[in-house]
């Protein structure tokens, strides 16, 4: 492998990486526009192991601007991430898959405890496939795998 493969094979781990973190930061600051333009036009989410729906984008979008009213603080933190980049019309690197763990602390809106803890902590792991297209590295399609939640009566719950 040349130092110019190598090169852009780093470019693209760093652009993918920047991706699936604009993903957290978007649903945390809930920027539902941002959320959505990181999709392709054909991209789907499956939220359903978390009480969610599956469906295109923009239908995912809107209902997680819903749902996510509900929390007055998100905080997304998506660790261990692995990427394998793959082949699209014969050429290297134009898909991307990237699994990755999450923990995700979340408070109630209009909580009025003194407590600062979360109401709300899932964790689980995401299935990214990314596409490269003209605008850079974009989603095709998000699945989330929940494994685990703590909800306010602070007993483990199972999706």
């Amino acid at each position: 492998m040349t130092q110019r493969v190598e090169l852009a094979t780093v470019m693209d781990r760093l652009a993918v990486d920047g991706l699936i973190t604009e993903y957290a930061v978007t649903v945390d600051d809930g920027d539902w526009k941002a959320y959505r333009e990181l999709f392709t036009a054909d991209g789907r989410a499956d939220y359903r192991s978390a009480g969610g729906i599956e469906g295109g984008a923009g239908e995912v979008t809107e209902w997680l601007a819903r749902s996510m009213e509900l929390f007055s603080v998100r905080q997304h933190l998506i660790v261990n991430r692995r990427v394998r980049f793959g082949v699209l019309e014969h050429d290297l690197g134009d898909t991307a898959q990237v699994q990755a763990d999450y923990v995700n602390p979340m408070r109630f809106a209009g909580h009025n405890g003194g407590s600062t803890a979360p109401d709300f902590v899932c964790g689980g792991r995401y299935a990214f496939a990314l596409v490269r297209t003209d605008d850079g590295w974009r989603l095709r399609e998000v699945v989330v795998r929940e494994k685990w939640r703590r909800t306010p009566d602070r007993q483990p719950a199972t999706p």
